[in-house]
């Protein structure tokens, strides 16, 4: 009876359990709890820093606050691709620097202190973060206090938010601009050089020596009778374990199949610009007709001669020659293009001017106050450009007051009208035909990868050790597509048709698979094997000229005796193995020796030396100068390997390229 009651409680435990999950699933959404499993899973974390995770929802909020900050500073709100990567590493580096270097700075008994900001905001303590921050800067590039203390006092009335997030980050990198300079500073200082070192350095590099020697090759001939056995190349590989370390990689093999445009694509593209080409050369509303008609916009910028090369040679030449004002169909590599002058003026390159919002009460008493500042021409802000000194012109909500201007030169704005060559849809159609073909004989496998290649007649490019932030595969740019399909397939697979930029389709098959920790030993087994034949190759020559020159004291002897020659070579430098053209290993032995003393036999690495050091000199090429150069070189070089190795030791994990 007792153990019956046991199990009903026991039973009656579990029942309720399930009941309470049950109505939990009923209450919730599944996606719900999908998504709050996906959130404690690391595989949905972006890294690891410091022992604390980065979610990707708690990276990509970073990542929007440094795209409205790089928005403020540019003015623009598009971004490409190379702009977005850049904002990305903007992103990831204030992580580094808030949980890993900031923590180690302060655990290493540095500390910036509220008194001390406010002296590097104020421009009291130098920062590049403030006082070379061209906002806070006067025409001459000094900074200047009073438009620093302009921009703060825009801050609390800019009901975006957008001034005070910018604000806030400035004062940020300033301060962590700061902790790296105290870092920095303390690492340098002590990486102490003192005056016996440095003499010893001068003197040490000032030294060459004379020598003679004589060398017998290794050859090329494989050494049937050097054996190298497994056991040496797992004690070997054991003991320089670290440097087989490795990142997760992938290795594939993959073809691609590239649009290109067809002639009748080529001659459609030419005959849709040919068909619009005369109400491009009268319509008055120009704006509107290459909104609808034309693959390139209209440019309101007042370009100087030789600014339109940018587009094409030839569209310069026509724009500022003697010709009509519109160009007859001008070929430009995948596009045709047509040029109309529509205005030509003279304009300056930059103006003086002082600028306050539109919105502004008192913008005159403003614009009085105001620091006044160069500004070049910037897109949509052309009329600027154009307006008389002592004038106010209102662009883009700002109210600037012209004061000078450079002296104005010849420009003019053209309209351009251009068709692009592109694959008509029969084009993609057919070379996605070729893709299916393919893929459809490949069938998902390795071995009919394999066969696919030789009846189709297509090449297959190999790829090793391809990092899960690999975006590019020989020219094709944009493969993230193909480096996640890698990371996710199994090896043998062989991926359907990926579309790249709609002007690719790749095939990919996964051959090899490296995870993150280190190198297999199967995979550099043959490299050891090598290393190892060589260390026992140069042991076996040395032994057997050792025998050969046994009781001989005379180099010339000696050369007789290993059937070779004396050579000679004088004025050698320690400090410059790299480029005397002989052995390293030879220099470095040499160096050392005592005078008039035969040394050797000496296993080097293009073959076994015998050598005697003839003479040493001591010059004054190498000055102190040029020790404190190369030691200050080398406490830079020590410097930026802070954080990386930082990094190291705090095992820091970027997976971004799992997302992005």
């Amino acid at each position: 009876m007792a153990v019956l009651e046991t199990i009903r409680v026991k039973l009656g435990i579990l029942i309720t359990v399930l009941i309470a999950v049950a109505l939990l699933s009923f209450i919730i959404d599944p996606s719900t709890l999908q998504s709050v499993s996906s959130s404690m899973s690391s595989k949905y974390d972006v890294g690891e820093i410091n022992g604390k995770s980065i979610s990707y929802t708690d990276f990509q909020a970073d990542v929007d606050k440094f795209t409205t900050i790089n928005e403020v500073i540019t003015g623009s709100s598009v971004q490409n691709e190379q702009q977005q990567v850049s904002i990305r590493n903007a992103a990831w580096q204030s992580l580094i620097d808030k949980h890993l270097f900031v923590k180690n700075a302060k655990a290493a008994g540095l500390a910036v202190g509220e008194e001390e900001m406010v002296d590097i905001i104020s421009g009291d303590i130098a920062s590049n973060v403030i006082s070379m921050n061209p906002a806070f800067c006067d025409e001459n590039g000094n900074f200047s206090k009073e438009a620093l203390l302009q921009f703060i006092s825009y801050v609390d009335s800019d009901e975006s938010g957008r001034l005070k997030l910018y604000w806030n980050y400035l004062q940020n990198a300033a301060q962590t601009q700061q902790y790296y300079a105290k870092y920095m500073s303390l690492f340098a200082q002590s990486n102490f050089v003192n005056s016996l070192m440095l003499t010893e350095q001068v003197a040490e590099n000032n030294n060459t020596f004379d020598v003679e020697f004589v060398m017998v090759p290794f050859g090329f001939e494989n050494d049937s009778t050097i054996v190298v056995s497994d056991s040496e190349i797992r004690k070997y590989y054991d003991s320089h374990k670290k440097f087989y370390k490795q990142q997760a990689s992938r290795d594939i093999e993959y073809v691609v199949f590239e649009v290109t445009p067809s002639a009748e694509d080529i001659a459609a593209a030419n005959q849709a610009l040919v068909a619009v080409y005369d109400d491009f050369a009268s319509t008055e509303n120009m704006k509107s007709f290459l909104l609808a008609n034309s693959d390139r916009q209209l440019d309101n910028t007042w370009y100087k001669e030789g600014q339109l090369n940018r587009v094409s040679k030839a569209v310069n030449d026509f724009a500022f020659g003697k010709n009509a004002t519109v160009s007859e169909v001008i070929e430009n590599g995948d596009s045709f293009l047509a040029v109309r002058v529509m205005e030509e003026a003279m304009v300056p390159d930059s103006v003086y001017v002082k600028y306050v919002p539109a919105n502004s009460e008192n913008v005159d008493s403003l614009l009085t106050v105001a620091e006044a500042m160069w500004i070049p021409q910037t897109p949509g802000y052309e009329d600027v450009m154009t307006a008389k000194v002592n004038s106010n012109v209102t662009v883009n909500g700002l109210v600037f007051k012209v004061l000078d201007t450079t002296a104005p030169v010849a420009k003019k704005r053209v309209a351009i009208l251009e068709k692009s060559v592109v694959a008509s849809k029969e084009t993609v159609n057919s070379c996605y035909a070729k893709a299916n073909t393919f893929a459809t004989k490949a069938a998902g496998k390795y071995e009919n990868f394999q066969k696919a290649l030789t009846e189709e007649g297509v090449y297959a490019h190999p790829v090793n050790k391809m990092l899960e932030s690999a975006d590019r595969l020989g020219a094709v740019e944009g493969t993230k597509e193909v480096t996640r399909w890698a990371f996710d397939a199994k090896k043998g697979d062989v991926s359907s048709i990926m579309t790249i930029n709609n002007n690719y389709f790749i095939i990919a098959t996964l051959t090899g698979i490296h995870k993150e920790g280190y190198t297999d030993i199967n995979e550099v087994a043959s490299s050891i094997r090598t290393e190892l034949y060589s260390e026992k190759l140069g042991e076996k020559k040395a032994a057997e000229v050792a025998e050969k020159i046994a009781g001989l004291s005379d180099m010339q002897a000696i050369a007789e005796a290993l059937k070779t020659t004396v050579s000679t070579k004088d004025g050698v430098a320690f400090s410059s193995m790299s480029n005397q053209g002989l052995d390293p290993m030879f220099i470095g032995a040499a160096s050392v020796a005592e005078d008039g003393k035969i040394y050797g036999p000496l296993a080097g690495n293009i073959g076994v030396y015998v050598y005697k050091v003839t003479g040493r000199d001591t010059g004054a090429f190498y000055t102190e100068d040029d020790a404190k150069a190369r030691d200050a070189q080398m406490s830079q070089y020590a410097s930026q390997m802070v954080v990386p190795v930082m990094m190291e030791d705090a095992d820091v994990k970027d997976n971004r390229a799992r997302f992005f």
